[in-house]
């Protein structure tokens, strides 16, 4: 037997793009304090223009990979354009960047002052911007930019520097300002939703330059006003502080940057904001998660079958149970055999809500129906809403037709037999008349 080895299809080239982004500017007031991100005032619209960004070449990309900066209008105020290059430190998700626009996701960018000082560090000797990327699919990105020195005024004359109207720092030739990312984090949801006793992995990935090194890692969660931290590693100790059911892989952490936390079962309790906090020697930032915990609602009707009985009132109890969150919708309908659509019932009543140890919540409901005002056959129907079923729960009773009860069967019985009787008599009596009228005939004649 001969066996065929074909090469492996090479993998799609890499191909070097600009990434131009759409962002506002959150800048400092006249005390060199960050404004209020609600202030409007404090906002101005601004351009992100990642350069030389490796991506993908899947073969739509178009010939034009170089963003041109537009010439600024003088009928209107200078803008903001961060020009950022990527010698050292890889932008994570650049494909989901690129792509946004086509794949109709949206991208909110946000720039906003970083400001840090190391120990005999004069001030204002670095200018930091810190970019905030979100997409609507659920990715987040932090970059941290290098921009140029911020220099005085006497600097600025001695030499020959031209510095931007809003930012106050020397730009380059073209208007924009120039920087260099030296530190990125990134998460890939903002959000997730998981079920009771699954284990979820709340990704967190960063990236640095050489001219700083990983400090420390820590994740913690908040929930209704309280905080805890639940897992806290330093470069240098000798093991992580971690609580119960949580696990990050701290050899992962320092090869690749992997910073993520995997939580196993699940419990309602572990519900909350869960935030990676970053710190380098230099930098800082955190990623938050949401973790919302639903399991579906269990649905039980009984009795599942009903016979119908003239003067008795009927109840059907439609028990959920096990679900999570509190908010749940119960409905009823009726369906009769000639009926093309479902009736809607009000004729129900609840119990109160239940909730278990494992914290998921149970309520039963109630109908009533009355051989007075119902038609059998018919079928009724428990639904059941919950955020945690993809569509809802239907579960039904059948209300059978009337059957005759003991005493009317014996009464049938008796009178079929009565008449039976009475249609024998009549024909053996035809039947003894006949000879009787034969010998007549044959004496009259």
């Amino acid at each position: 037997m001969r066996f065929f080895s074909f090469p492996k299809e090479p993998a799609p080239p890499f191909r070097k793009v600009d990434i131009a982004l759409g962002c506002s500017y959150v800048g400092e007031d006249a005390r060199g304090s960050l404004r209020a991100f609600s202030s409007l005032s404090s906002q101005h619209p601004a351009t992100l223009v990642l350069r030389d960004i490796s991506v993908r070449n899947d073969g739509n990309l178009g010939d034009e990979a170089e963003y041109k900066i537009p010439q600024a209008n003088p009928d209107f105020s200078f803008p903001i354009v961060f020009e950022a290059s990527a010698p050292s430190v890889s932008v994570p998700h650049a494909e989901s960047l690129l792509h946004a626009d086509c794949g109709g996701e949206e991208v909110s960018c946000e720039i906003s002052p970083y400001s840090f000082q190391q120990a005999g560090e004069r001030p204002c000797r670095l200018s930091w911007f810190m970019a905030t990327l979100q997409l609507s699919s659920g990715i987040s990105i932090t970059l941290v930019l290098r921009g140029p020195h911020c220099i005085s005024q006497e600097q600025e004359k001695e030499h020959n520097a031209t510095l931007h109207p809003k930012l106050r720092i020397p730009m380059s030739k073209e208007g924009t300002v120039l920087t260099t990312v030296e530190f990125q984090s990134s998460s890939h949801n903002t959000s997730l939703r998981v079920r009771l006793g699954s284990s979820v992995t709340l990704d967190c990935h960063f990236a640095l330059a050489p001219s700083s090194w990983f400090f420390s890692l820590e994740w913690r969660r908040q929930h209704r006003g309280s905080g805890r931290s639940l897992f806290q590693y330093q470069v240098g100790s000798t093991s992580p502080a971690a609580q119960p059911k949580v696990h990050v892989d701290v050899v992962e952490l320092l090869r690749s940057g992997d910073a993520s936390l995997n939580l196993q079962e699940v419990s309602v309790g572990d519900e909350g904001t869960y935030i990676c906090l970053l710190s380098t020697s230099l930098h800082q930032a955190q990623h938050i998660i949401q973790l919302q915990v639903a399991e579906p609602p269990r649905v039980h009707v009984v009795p599942a079958v009903v016979t119908f009985e003239r003067g008795v009132t009927t109840t059907l109890t439609c028990n959920i149970a096990g679900y999570y969150p509190l908010d749940i919708s119960v409905s009823w309908t009726q369906k009769t055999p000639k009926g093309e659509v479902e009736i809607s019932l009000s004729n129900t009543r609840f119990s109160s809500h239940r909730q278990s140890r494992d914290g998921t919540y149970s309520i039963t409901s109630y109908l009533s129906i009355s051989s007075a005002t119902v038609q059998a056959p018919a079928t009724y129907s428990c639904r059941v809403s919950h955020m945690a079923l993809a569509e809802p729960i239907s579960v039904s009773a059948h209300l059978k037709a009337p059957e005759q009860t003991g005493s009317e069967g014996l009464l049938g019985a008796f009178i079929a037999t009565v008449m039976f009787i009475v249609v024998l008599f009549i024909v053996l009596r035809r039947r003894a008349a006949k000879p009787d009228s034969e010998q007549l005939l044959k004496a009259s004649e």
